[in-house]
């Protein structure tokens, strides 16, 4: 685990995200953003310690001053008495001076730190990468033939395309929702129909549940499934979403899961999806305020993420758990709570799209994955490091891993959906329909729904 200490901070010391093999892991309990959160809650509670000491400080030298008309007594209890209450004054001062001492180094480290990462993502924003990200990002495109996960990133941040940035731009303009409602590029309601329900052999790891996105994926174009588990005598929920399914010329069509999907699910938040996913729960028997976890692929881990910011979905479902791979979801902002793990492997240029890496929490880990691609039939149509496959390789990793961040997430998992095993699945078929006649009370009403405002 390389230290990660900014300079000037004395003797406080932090890591970097540490290497599991293949894995590089950001965020989650072993990441330097939590280090620095438990290293300043820290300093508060040394600062109270440091004023207590304080005030302990004044009492002994009161005490001191009260014995000064006492030193000239026979000196064993005269003098002595005097010096042994001077030493212990003494001894708290130069305690209480160490732990402000060490609350101030902290204090530098964390914003040393903050700083750091601030001019990393200015560096960003112009293009500016290391030597070192250089040499792996030609390493990385030699084998694969197409851009890597950094250097996607790079781009689309000096391009001024951080998804974070773009959103919020469109969510303080009012007409940019205004324009799409009366194109009819977005808005468009999704029609859900309930298509069978049948029993499976649920694996919960998160590569049995990326499985499951082959599977859903395999029974159609706009299908997702609703996976109903017992665990604890609790019931629970998974929502499945597939990644993007080419239509080519024809984008925009019925399918909600064709390439017009993403930009759906990145400008638009999944509006519309989101409703989807609460009429399948409903659909399915989940209960009101039943746990919930969400697992996308693609465009539809920029879908399943969506929801852990949707207050409409969370008012009415307890999201406890998403799982990504290979998604652009940096600029989602998840309410606290909700758990996400993100898998990105460090060929895929797709997750570095949004221009900006993923928030360091607590509760967000991500891992960049160094495993092999490779791609299954079928497969491969952005680059070997994008496929299923590779995925569920980086999945099974893991699984596997004793870093700290990894064992508490996939623990968080497991705590929701068990183990797996017997389970009830529903499948829906989605289907765009046609736009509605712009209702501008509509799309102010939506807008304030999510928390953007109105005109």
């Amino acid at each position: 685990m390389a230290e990660a200490t900014p300079s000037g901070t004395g003797s406080i010391r932090v890591f970097s995200p540490p290497g599991d093999g293949p894995l590089t892991i950001r965020g989650g309990v072993g990441g330097i953003t939590f280090q620095l959160e438990e290293l300043a809650a820290g300093a508060r509670k040394l600062d109270d310690l440091a004023g207590t000491l304080s005030e302990l400080e004044v009492e002994v030298r009161r005490i001191w001053e009260d014995l000064v008309p006492f030193q000239d007594l026979p000196r064993w209890s005269g003098t002595m008495a005097l010096n042994a209450v001077g030493e212990s004054e003494r001894s708290v001062q130069t305690v209480r001076a160490e732990l402000q001492r060490i609350s101030s180094q902290v204090r530098a480290c964390k914003q040393e730190y903050e700083v750091a990462e601030w001019l990393a993502g200015t560096a960003r924003s112009l293009g500016i990468v290391s030597p070192q990200d250089v040499h792996e990002s030609l390493t990385n495109m030699a084998s694969t033939r197409v851009v890597d996960n950094k250097t996607a990133e790079t781009i689309a941040a000096s391009l001024g395309l951080d998804a974070a940035d773009v959103k919020r731009r469109a969510e303080e303009e009012p007409w940019v929702w205004d324009g799409l409602e009366q194109a009819g590029a977005f808005g468009r309601r999704l029609a859900t129909h309930q298509e069978e329900t049948v029993q499976v052999d649920l694996d919960a790891s998160p590569a049995g549940l990326l499985e499951r996105i082959r599977l859903i994926d395999a029974r159609g174009a706009g299908f997702i499934e609703v996976i109903e588990v017992v665990n604890g005598g609790e019931k629970a929920y998974l929502v499945v979403v597939p990644g993007t399914q080419p239509a080519g010329s024809g984008a925009g069509g019925k399918n909600p899961f064709d390439e017009a999907g993403i930009a759906e699910a990145m400008v638009y938040s999944s509006d519309d999806m989101s409703v989807a996913a609460l009429e399948a729960l409903r659909a399915a028997g989940a209960e009101h305020g039943a746990p919930v976890v969400a697992v996308g692929y693609s465009q539809g881990g920029i879908h399943a993420m969506n929801l852990a910011a949707d207050p409409r979905f969370l008012r009415d479902y307890d999201l406890r758990y998403v799982l990504t791979a290979g998604s652009p979801v940096a600029g989602i902002n998840p309410v606290p709570g909700v758990q996400s793990l993100h898998l990105e492997h460090r060929t895929d240029w797709v997750p570095g799209s949004d221009g900006s890496p993923n928030p360091d929490t607590k509760d967000r880990v991500t891992v960049s994955l160094g495993n092999a691609p490779r791609a299954a039939e079928g497969e491969g149509g952005l680059g070997p490091g994008h496929t299923l496959s590779t995925y569920q390789d980086g999945a099974r990793l893991v699984s596997a891993s004793n870093d700290p961040s990894l064992v508490v997430s996939t623990a968080a998992l497991g705590a929701v959906l068990g183990a797996g095993g017997a389970a009830t699945a529903t499948r829906f078929s989605l289907t765009r329909t046609r736009a509605p006649a712009p209702n501008l009370h509509a799309a102010d009403t939506r807008r304030q729904e999510r928390g953007y405002g109105g005109r």
